[in-house]
């Protein structure tokens, strides 16, 4: 294999149960669920390329979401973090007094 090895990741007990439970729950969202099966994947001793078929996405995804999990955890690896710029707001029309 050329280039960089990649790193094992290392998975805490707790972070497992969270992760499955994950994958599991059907109203996960998907990038959710699909970040979830890749860390599951590479701590079960997968290769990036393998992973990488599985969840048919890049293997620079996977590696980019395994490194979010050693540097900030599951919560940084599994979901997105908060966008700048002014939330989004919704309408609402005014109703008239009788």
């Amino acid at each position: 294999m050329r280039g960089r090895k990649p790193k094992p990741v290392k998975l805490k007990r707790k972070d497992v149960i969270e992760l499955q439970h994950l994958r599991r729950d059907g109203q996960t969202p998907q990038r959710v669920a699909q970040r979830a099966r890749i860390l599951l994947a590479r701590a079960h001793g997968a290769r990036v390329e393998q992973v990488a078929a599985q969840v048919e996405q890049d293997p620079a995804t996977v590696w980019r979401v395994c490194e979010r999990y050693r540097q900030g955890g599951l919560q940084a690896a599994v979901y997105d973090a908060a966008r700048s710029g002014r939330p989004r707001t919704f309408f609402q029309s005014p109703t008239k007094a009788d």
